[in-house]
């Protein structure tokens, strides 16, 4: 009997040659057997190869669709290593970064540095990193103090315990409508209820924190908003923290995206003695380099450290000994500028793409919120793209609550390739003036 990985290799090859096209759908399974003069369940054993090589999808009661074209004579929409183009996970990592960051390790290569980074992390063994994060954070005229500073192993995690400290169990936690989808499992898992805001074009609504009440914080992004791209603008800043001290609200800002707007301040600067700010390194540099970053007022120190703790989410003492060599030589900082600059490069190829369509998106941010138009639904149209090879974020991946879901989709821009991009955009814009009914497979 034929072995069932090399029927697969030889599909794979057909793909990769643009024989087989993305959204073509494959044969039957019977008939491919039988063609094949091969066993049904290798038959099936073939098909379900491909799916785990992210070479094909199947759906239930439709068949099974090539999910993505590798690089070939015509214009190419994945890498030369990837199976699909993902616009859904936002990670944006430069192509000369790794060399930029490898000289930061050579010191962590000595044994005797290596051996102290191997130790468990005591308080007072973070006070150069304390020191090296606080010009790393800073903006816009807010510097945090270095003491002030506290490490978590991820940007998750360092949500996870300012939520831990800041409302307890079974109380409401007020979130803007359209939310980081994390924030929704973080919350489930420590038992607190989240309440959808109302926002409209200049961000949360000051008088929806009114409204929802028995509110113990707010969860927000008030910079470069995920997913609509927005940032609150300065106005509506000071609304927001007049109306959280009136009502004596914790403030959890998520500032994440910040360091892609160096000219917007945090809501620390309005209300230093309620907001706890968060960031990592995740966007900064890379996905695989986690730590995650919360200033607190005093008032939230030792509940803070005490949430980071208890829920195991402090640092690792070698990823904060890495991170601090990057911060302290200034390579943090100049992977950061070199971002922001490929941030904007990303956005004009956006707006060209996608000309003539309702996007919402900041000139300097890496997603965008696209309004789709009225003859596509947005799962129809996330399931549409897949079979192209283009994975995005359907809008009601990031609502709170049993609302009607956005008709809308969140792309991710910083994944791919600039030319990648570009090609991956265009198909989505000729997909999107198109129907449903030319997407769908025949």
């Amino acid at each position: 009997m034929e072995d069932y990985r090399l029927i697969a290799d030889q599909l794979a090859a057909d793909i990769r040659a643009g024989r087989l096209r993305p959204g073509e759908r494959l044969p039957p399974q019977r008939r491919f057997a039988r063609n094949r003069d091969i066993a049904g369940s290798t038959a099936a054993r073939v098909y379900g190869e491909l799916i785990r090589r992210g070479l094909a999808v199947g759906e239930v009661g439709r068949g099974t669709f090539v999910r993505a074209a590798p690089p070939g004579p015509q214009p190419m929409l994945t890498e030369p290593s990837e199976a699909r183009v993902d616009l859904e996970v936002n990670f944006p990592v430069l192509p000369e970064q790794a060399e930029m960051l490898a000289a930061g390790m050579a010191r962590l290569q000595r044994p005797d540095v290596l051996a102290a980074s191997l130790r468990p992390l005591g308080r007072s063994g973070a006070a150069a990193a304390r020191e090296a994060a606080a010009p790393l954070l800073a903006r816009a005229g807010w510097t945090p103090e270095p003491e002030r500073i506290q490490f978590a192993g991820n940007g998750r995690q360092a949500i996870a315990a300012a939520l831990a400290a800041c409302v307890p169990a079974g109380e409401r936690l007020g979130v803007e409508e359209y939310t980081y989808p994390v924030v929704k499992g973080i919350a489930a898992h420590l038992g607190i209820t989240l309440v959808p805001l109302a926002m409209d074009g200049d961000g949360l609504l000051p008088e929806a924190l009114t409204d929802a009440p028995q509110l113990r914080a707010v969860y927000l992004q008030p910079t470069l908003h995920n997913p609509l791209g927005m940032t609150i603008p300065p106005h509506r800043r000071a609304q927001l923290v007049e109306t959280a001290r009136a009502l004596d609200l914790h403030v959890i800002e998520d500032a994440i995206y910040g360091f892609l707007r160096d000219d917007v301040p945090p809501l620390a600067t309005l209300a230093p003695e309620r907001t706890i700010v968060l960031d990592s390194m995740s966007k900064r540099l890379a996905p695989g380099l986690t730590l995650g970053f919360a200033v607190a007022p005093p008032a939230f120190e030792q509940r803070l450290a005490s949430a980071l703790r208890s829920g195991t989410w402090s640092a690792g003492r070698f990823a904060l000994d890495a991170a601090t060599q990057w911060m302290a030589d200034g390579t943090a900082d100049a992977i950061g500028r070199a971002k922001r600059a490929d941030a904007v490069e990303r956005q004009l190829i956006r707006a060209e793409s996608l000309a003539g369509f309702t996007v919402h998106a900041d000139p300097g941010g890496y997603h965008c919120w696209w309004e789709l138009p009225d003859h596509w639904r947005a799962e129809t149209f996330v399931a549409a793209a897949a079979r192209l090879g283009i994975a995005i974020a359907p809008g009601a991946a990031f609502t709170v609550g049993t609302g009607r879901a956005p008709n809308a989709v969140r792309l991710a821009l910083g994944t791919p390739s600039h030319r990648t991009l570009s090609d991956a955009l265009d198909l989505l814009a000729g997909l999107a003036r198109g129907t449903p009914e030319d997407a769908a497979p025949e």
